[in-house]
């Protein structure tokens, strides 16, 4: 039989997915141990079934819609042990495309969303030689995205602790330092050393993270700020020139043209600097949200 972690993965996921929610806030609508009504809904008219709550999904359903849109999706059997998992879980809180690219930025591939065999390698090779960098890697950046986006204020908390979590067991799991029994054999929770694992029934409530709930970037207005600023500047130096002839006899007059000088200037450059800033912001927030062109991976 194939080696699987599935169980103890899922097992894990479920404990920050908690019961049955339906926030305002949550961009997935009600959802019921981490499945949104419209995934439900979807797999049910899959099956040719009559949609229903999801409040009332099934232990087998659930466990179907885990396995095929989530953990096969990331091709997480193929996957080294702890990485898998880590992966896992971001498929679920953000979706598996998301997920796949903070491990393929972590690798130093171009970011496509797709599980592939260049990013299956890497992968592997990096687990080999430094599976914590690798862990922490798609953690830090797993979480970079989560600040950006418009819930954070709502669902950071819980968030934040959630990603600690996966960092630490993934971590944990990949060196083989948790107890219990081993990786893939069975169905419980991988447990630091030292370190107390939930009891049942408490659970990290979090909301679902996908890309389209960040924050907006800078808006067009800046270019307009930029070219009312170019305009001002424009208009407080054709009154500059108007005085210039007269500064000379008047010390007043010097003090006005020394002074509508030193705004156009001033208003010059802040215009190129509001540009800059945007731009650099523009950047920042497209790599942070993998918004850039990928080109190949997989």
């Amino acid at each position: 039989m194939a080696r699987t972690s599935f169980a103890p993965a899922l097992n894990a996921v479920l404990r920050h997915e908690g019961g049955y929610s339906n926030h305002p806030d949550d961009p997935g609508g009600p959802t019921m141990r981490g499945v949104i009504q419209r995934v439900y809904d979807g797999y049910r008219r899959g099956k040719g079934l009559v949609v229903r709550p999801v409040r009332e999904i099934e232990e087998r359903e659930l466990q179907e819609i885990y396995r095929r849109q989530y953990w096969d999706a990331i091709r997480a059997d193929e996957l080294p042990e702890g990485i898998d998992y880590v992966v896992f879980d971001g498929a679920v809180n953000s979706g598996p495309a998301q997920s796949v690219k903070w491990l393929q930025r972590a690798l130093g591939l171009p970011a496509d969303g797709e599980m592939g065999a260049v990013t299956l390698a890497a992968a592997r090779t990096a687990a080999e030689t430094a599976p914590a960098r690798l862990v922490d890697d798609i953690c830090d950046r797993r979480l970079a995205m989560l600040k950006a986006l418009r819930t954070w204020p709502v669902f950071g908390r819980g968030w934040g602790r959630r990603v600690e979590d996966v960092r630490k067991a993934g971590k944990a799991w990949a060196s083989g330092a948790w107890t219990g029994t081993g990786a893939g054999r069975a169905s419980g929770i991988p447990v630091l050393e030292g370190h107390r694992a939930d009891p049942p029934g408490s659970t990290i409530t979090s909301g679902k993270a996908p890309v389209a709930s960040a924050r907006p970037g800078p808006k067009p207005q800046a270019g307009a700020g930029a070219a009312a600023g170019g305009l001002a500047a424009s208009a407080v130096s054709e009154a500059a020139r108007q005085i210039a002839p007269h500064a000379q006899a008047s010390a007043t007059l010097a003090l006005v043209f020394t002074g509508l000088t030193l705004l156009g200037l001033g208003l010059t450059l802040g215009g190129l600097a509001y540009v800059w800033w945007s731009a650099r912001a523009g950047a920042r927030r497209a790599a942070t949200l993998d918004l850039l062109p990928a080109g190949p991976a997989s």
